[in-house]
């Protein structure tokens, strides 16, 4: 499953270039300019590749499919819950102390990769507003 396929690196480059976020549909057609030969399956089966060896983060979205980013720097997500928007973000959290914390309250210790925060952007609030 590691091995390399020229599919996976036409994704890859795809998504290093590509700061959207963009949906496995969007990472389709994109990839289809530069390799038209290449199927959806093929396409869809190298994003999970990719996911399972991090190359690439997938966004687990409340709205709408779900959507992938390129691990370029670490960050984390804001993602609005009306709109869909997603925005990074660069924080740095204490994930020992975060981990501890877990632990502590529901006995699990997991492994902190990234934050997501999920809430209304500044432009769904200013159309409630209105």
């Amino acid at each position: 499953m590691n091995n390399y396929s020229k599919q996976r690196e036409a994704i890859l480059d795809v998504m290093k270039q590509n700061r959207e976020h963009p949906t496995a549909e969007e990472i389709y057609t994109l990839v289809l300019e530069k390799e038209p030969q290449i199927s959806k399956s093929t396409v869809y089966r190298n994003i999970n590749i990719l996911v399972e060896l991090g190359e690439i983060k997938k966004l687990n979205m409340a709205v709408g499919p779900d959507r992938y980013d390129y691990l370029y720097q670490e960050h984390s997500h804001a993602i609005c819950e009306k709109c869909g928007s997603i925005f990074d973000f660069y924080d740095v959290f204490n994930k020992d102390k975060l981990s501890n914390e877990l632990l502590k309250q529901i006995e699990n210790n997991m492994d902190i990769n990234s934050i997501t925060i999920y809430g209304i952007c500044e432009n769904c609030k200013s159309k409630n507003k209105k």
